[in-house]
């Protein structure tokens, strides 16, 4: 289902309960979701943020640093309370007992979801349907007057279980949605106690499930959960996207104010011009008339785990851009667990370079999204190779100059006082003259020298993968040499297996046979333990020259020509013997 639809039927039953459920409602800190006007999804902002998060820093990776929705804009923006015990707990594989006490509804045992359409039936919307011929206000019209038809009016058992199935609605299809069409049943635990479901920090909860629903696939076109948060977010610290429009200012919370703008452009042009725009700086708001910031504070600019039932991740607070624009130090990250309210972050606004320094060489090449930004590999290779050429060519104009004005201070010096008054008549003294040189002298050898140590180090990285090259090429040559080497013993073997049954068969006019054969066998443990040997003095070094390769190379051809012979003066041999005993025969 839709985010807007679901926005809508939750809304229909609010307004559609008693007024003692609505002030239940307002005292677990819900009602200013509520109070907010139904806003348009925009998929192509959503999916321009998604594709800009970064989940190993759990932040917005922005081309000016990072940048992430914090504790301080969920309080702003929606009202939800982030102080409080935290929502921590466990998921169950099975919710049936439960649901069945609370809310007397069939559940799936084996994934413990209740059904959409039954949940919303027991709200009394029956007819949850959308005609064409309807606007918006008529479609929430009727869905409140057929809901309230169903709702009970006065306080008792019935109505705790109308609630406990609404809040199972708005918990399940708004403020956690998930994909698919059935609502889930884990946070029952947390709202068996009624009086006891305003203690907790929803809106920490909340934060920490758009950050794990930002972590998903980048082709998701939304986010899930409550999606008006994360837009108005980008409304508000990036006014240059130019998505929002202030229609209702000085309305609290901020999302009251917002309106998301309509654009008539297709999915992908407009996600193009969005990747272009990201480039502006956060905006500044003020927080009075907001009457529940004031126990929100101390959750203020701190690092802090965030909890969401067995969903626990932390709030990067130290290496992000927040509210107020400082980019912060690029130091360590400690954090503290939430009852003891994290560690405060202090912001220093002159400590900048070595943080972008340091973002620059993580995320130099994945900020840029947009279609100019892309990057190319061989351009950047052949501007690389253009800028070693021009370095030799300053480094030799270097030289040259050096050499020049090393002739002119020698000039100069031995001119002596003859050459004082001339050098006055040009306008200075030689004395200042021969200092300037010297100094002109003294950067070009330093230019100079820079430019030797950077050639250098091009040449030593050059040598470095030449050496690791010929270090694979010896590998390979050592594992051809081992199954040269396994293959003669195995010929060894077989020429001992021969000699033995000769032996057993042999007559007197075979000495001469074995004889040859006793001698080629020596041959061959020979040519065998000289394979080994090579083998092993090539294990032992893993550098050598290329001369000592090409050595290597040429004994190993020369040792395999022997072999090939061998056997086949062996094979020839055993040929004649046999036509010579079918003569005989």
């Amino acid at each position: 289902m839709r985010a807007r639809v679901s926005w809508t039927l939750v809304l229909a039953v609010f307004l559609a309960f008693p007024p003692f459920q609505r002030e239940r409602i307002e005292e677990m800190g819900f009602g200013e979701i509520f109070r907010m006007e139904r806003m348009r999804v925009d998929p192509a902002l959503t999916q321009a943020l998604q594709s800009r998060w970064d989940a190993e820093a759990m932040a917005f990776a922005f081309p000016w640093g990072h940048m992430i929705p914090i504790l301080e804009d969920v309080s702003w923006i929606t009202g939800l309370r982030v102080y409080g015990n935290p929502v921590s707990g466990f998921t169950y594989p099975c919710y049936h007992a439960l649901a069945e006490r609370l809310l007397e509804l069939p559940v799936e045992r084996r994934s413990s979801l209740v059904p959409r359409v039954v949940l919303q039936e027991s709200l009394g919307l029956y007819e949850a349907g959308k005609s064409a011929r309807e606007s918006e206000d008529e479609y929430l019209e009727r869905l409140v007057r057929i809901s309230r038809r169903e709702l009970t009016s006065e306080p008792g058992a019935e109505a705790d279980m109308d609630l406990h199935r609404f809040l199972v609605l708005f918990l399940g299809r708004l403020l956690f949605a998930t994909r698919g069409d059935a609502v889930h049943c884990r946070f029952l635990p947390l709202l068996e106690e009624l009086s006891e479901v305003g203690g907790y920090a929803w809106g920490a909860a909340f934060l920490v499930h758009q950050f794990d629903s930002l972590g998903a696939s980048e082709r998701q076109t939304s986010t899930s959960g409550f999606f008006p948060f994360l837009q108005v977010w980008a409304y508000l610290h990036l006014p240059a996207l130019g998505k929002g429009d202030l229609t209702r200012p000085g309305l609290v919370p901020i999302a009251h104010r917002w309106d998301s703008r309509r654009d008539s452009r297709n999915l992908e042009d407009q996600l193009e011009r969005l990747q272009e725009a990201i480039d502006s700086y956060p905006y500044l708001y003020s927080d009075e008339g907001q009457s529940w910031l004031v126990p929100a504070r101390p959750y203020f600019d701190r690092s802090v785990w965030l909890h969401a039932l067995n969903l626990v991740l932390p709030l990067h607070l130290f290496l992000s851009q927040r509210s107020l624009g400082l980019r912060q130090s690029a130091v360590e990250f400690p954090i503290n667990n939430w009852e003891h309210r994290g560690k405060a972050v202090k912001s220093d606004a002159t400590t900048d370079d070595g943080y972008l320094q340091a973002y620059a060489l993580k995320y130099g090449l994945k900020v840029y999204k947009s279609a100019r930004h892309q990057v190319d590999v061989a351009g950047e290779v052949a501007t690389l190779r253009a800028l070693l050429y021009s370095a030799v060519q300053d480094r030799e104009a270097a030289q040259r100059q050096t050499a020049e004005l090393r002739r002119e201070l020698e000039r100069v010096r031995s001119t002596g006082a003859g050459g004082a008054s001339s050098s006055r008549a040009v306008g200075g003294s030689p004395s200042l003259l021969e200092a300037q040189l010297a100094r002109a002298v003294l950067r070009a050898e330093e230019a100079q020298r820079h430019l030797e140590e950077r050639g250098q180090r091009d040449q030593l990285q050059g040598q470095r993968d030449e050496l690791q090259r010929e270090i694979e090429t010896t590998r390979g040559e050592r594992d051809q040499l081992r199954i040269r080497a396994e293959v003669a013993e195995a010929r060894v073997v077989e020429a001992t297996k021969e000699l033995a049954a000769l032996r057993v068969q042999r007559s007197p006019g075979d000495q001469e046979e074995v004889t040859r054969l006793r001698a080629e066998l020596l041959a061959q443990q020979a040519v065998a333990h000289s394979l080994q040997e090579i083998v092993t003095a090539i294990g032992r070094s893993h550098s050598r020259s290329r001369s000592g390769a090409s050595a290597r190379r040429g004994t190993g051809a020369s040792v395999g020509q022997y072999l090939a012979g061998s056997s086949n003066r062996r094979r020839n041999e055993e040929e004649e013997r046999c036509r010579r005993g079918e003569g005989s025969a």
